[in-house]
């Protein structure tokens, strides 16, 4: 069965279609066909709370309303429930048709069996290459939203009025091209110029051996996107799919491309949502020390409070966790400590913000001190040498020291005094403000 498809979304539809009756059923499909596509125009088939949507057509004495006010969750006390549920068995006589009697609850569940059978039937001819090569919906042309079909009978696999066809967009690559530049799509994937799994899993690996060979991220950068988009309009997730977005994400990382970056994490974070394995507790860490890096407090309050105590207890979560107590703390001792010892590639998160930290760090010594010895500060901030502390100052037009005997850097000694302005100026034009990095 496909997992392009929110779980909630299918037992919400199964939900509704089995409290159907012969008089509300067009209205039904109807409005499920119309709450379906707005989620999809509106990419939000993943976000919207499938469970808390109400149709009219299925809620006692209430008037239709449009199919965009649909996807907000109706607030409804479970009194008003009761009532309503109360006055429906009161008019209803027990002649009369009643969906919610014990043999048509009987009924739904055969037909949701029967729905699954069939979804295993079609996904297992899409492995043998049998199913209907079509359009997918995830693509960033005018995609078609997912329809009902007709019925299920012996061989042949027609659709079932009850069941939405959630695999009939689904396409399969025929491409053997290993390597093909990115081109956002303009239009309806062609499947003879979509690679299929077996292909893609191949030029990953060629992907892997030329990033060590030529380290030419600009190409490398475009056939992972390629990938990417290969791999969406097929709609495969599942482990290969996380590898695939984890390497892109480090490279990114070494390649000092946070656009890129970000969007890689973003899309492991829904991936790892829907439980598949990878390495979630690294790019968990990651993600924390991104939102360190872009002061977004109220989010990372949030994402410290879903962790479960063996996550925070997990070294690179850990670790991540340390550097935000640090710098809540104005701990600079302890932070640059932490640099230090970054795991993975946390260092290269960290050195978007390392910077300001070293600022911040300086004006408090020259608050505390008249001179500080370069060497002291340049151990303090976890410089690996005095002269790149020395070029840090001067790049801050900072670079005032004492009067001394020797010309040699590591002996000389800052003057905090004069310093000290310069720095908090130089805080305030360059590391006040953060520049916040939209995922696509």
């Amino acid at each position: 069965m496909s997992d392009a498809w929110p779980p909630a979304l299918k037992d919400w539809v199964a939900k509704c279609l089995g409290r159907t009756t012969p008089a509300n059923k067009d209205a039904v499909q109807a409005e499920l066909r119309n709450v379906i596509q707005e989620a999809f125009a509106s990419k939000t088939l993943w976000t919207v709370d499938w469970a808390g949507i109400e149709l009219p057509s299925l809620t006692p004495k209430s008037t239709a309303t449009p199919a965009q006010t649909l996807l907000k969750r109706k607030a409804e006390t479970p009194n008003i429930h009761a009532a309503n549920n109360n006055k429906k068995s009161k008019k209803a006589s027990p002649a009369k048709y009643t969906p919610f009697a014990a043999s048509e609850d009987q009924l739904s569940k055969e037909k949701r069996a029967r729905r699954f059978e069939r979804e295993h039937e079609i996904e297992r001819r899409r492995h043998l290459g049998l199913a209907t090569t079509s359009h997918s919906p995830f693509t960033t042309g005018t995609a078609t939203p997912p329809t009902f079909g007709g019925d299920y009978d012996g061989d042949e696999l027609a659709p079932d009025p009850n069941v939405i066809d959630w695999d009939q967009h689904t396409i399969v690559g025929r491409s053997q091209q290993l390597f093909k530049e990115y081109l956002r799509l303009t239009e309806h994937p062609n499947p003879d110029n979509i690679r299929p799994l077996s292909v893609l899993e191949r030029t990953l690996q060629e992907l892997k051996i030329k990033w060590k060979t030529d380290n030419n991220y600009n190409w490398i950068c475009s056939q992972f996107k390629s990938l990417r988009q290969d791999l969406t309009v097929q709609r495969i997730k599942t482990s290969f799919t996380v590898l695939v977005y984890e390497i892109h994400a480090r490279m990114a990382l070494e390649a000092v491309d946070m656009v890129e970056f970000n969007q890689c994490l973003q899309t492991l974070k829904l991936l790892y949502e829907m439980g598949l394995p990878g390495r979630k507790d690294e790019f968990t860490a990651y993600r924390i020390l991104y939102m360190l890096h872009a002061k977004q407090r109220s989010d990372l309050n949030k994402l410290i409070g879903e962790l479960t105590p063996e996550q925070k207890a997990h070294k690179d979560i850990r670790h991540a966790l340390d550097v935000g107590t640090a710098l809540s703390t104005s701990n600079y001792h302890r932070l640059f400590q932490l640099f230090a010892v970054a795991p993975n590639m946390g260092g290269y998160i960290m050195d978007f913000f390392v910077a300001r930290e070293r600022v911040r760090a300086l004006m408090v010594m020259c608050k505390a001190y008249l001179a500080i010895p370069l060497s002291f500060a340049a151990a303090e901030l976890a410089f690996e040498e005095v002269t790149e502390l020395h070029d840090f100052l001067l790049s801050h037009k900072a670079a005032f020291y004492n009067e001394t005997t020797t010309s040699q850097i590591s002996d000389k000694n800052l003057n905090c005094k004069l310093a000290s302005p310069v720095l908090s100026a130089a805080f305030e034009e360059k590391y006040k403000r953060v520049t916040l990095l939209k995922s696509i």
